[in-house]
């Protein structure tokens, strides 16, 4: 299904960039001489196509590395809220770990006297429960 979904965007647009590329074959001289520009001493000749798709592609790798630059203080802080996360898990693992063996731990020699035969309560001197 995805395959099929993929297929149906690409190849709509793999038309399109082919059709578009027929209709705008001419050569273009792309200048990079602001000083003279009939004769420039840095320029290339490319078909237009080319020239409107490359030009189309840095524009949005130029775009991408802006946003990732803005970006860079929610990264931060995600990195950040990550770690502090993490060690509250820790943190807790060691709490539940220390709580379930401080369960399982047999009551102190000096609380056995206390203890009701029937229930597993501890009990002080006085008969009420710990």
């Amino acid at each position: 299904m995805r395959k099929f979904f993929t297929a149906l965007v690409v190849i709509p647009i793999a038309v399109i960039f082919l059709v578009f590329a027929i209709a705008n074959r001419r050569l273009v001289t792309v200048s990079f001489d602001p000083f003279n520009s009939t004769d420039p001493s840095v320029g290339v000749t490319l078909p237009l196509f080319l020239v409107i798709i490359v030009v189309a592609i840095l524009g949005v790798v130029a775009g991408g590395v802006a946003t990732w630059f803005r970006q860079r203080h929610w990264r931060r802080a995600a990195r950040l809220h990550e770690a502090d996360a993490r060690e509250a898990r820790e943190q807790l693992a060691q709490l539940q770990a220390a709580s379930a063996a401080q369960r399982a731990a047999p009551p102190s020699p000096a609380l056995l006297p206390y203890l009701n035969e029937t229930d597993a309560a501890v009990r002080d001197k006085h008969g009420a429960t710990l």
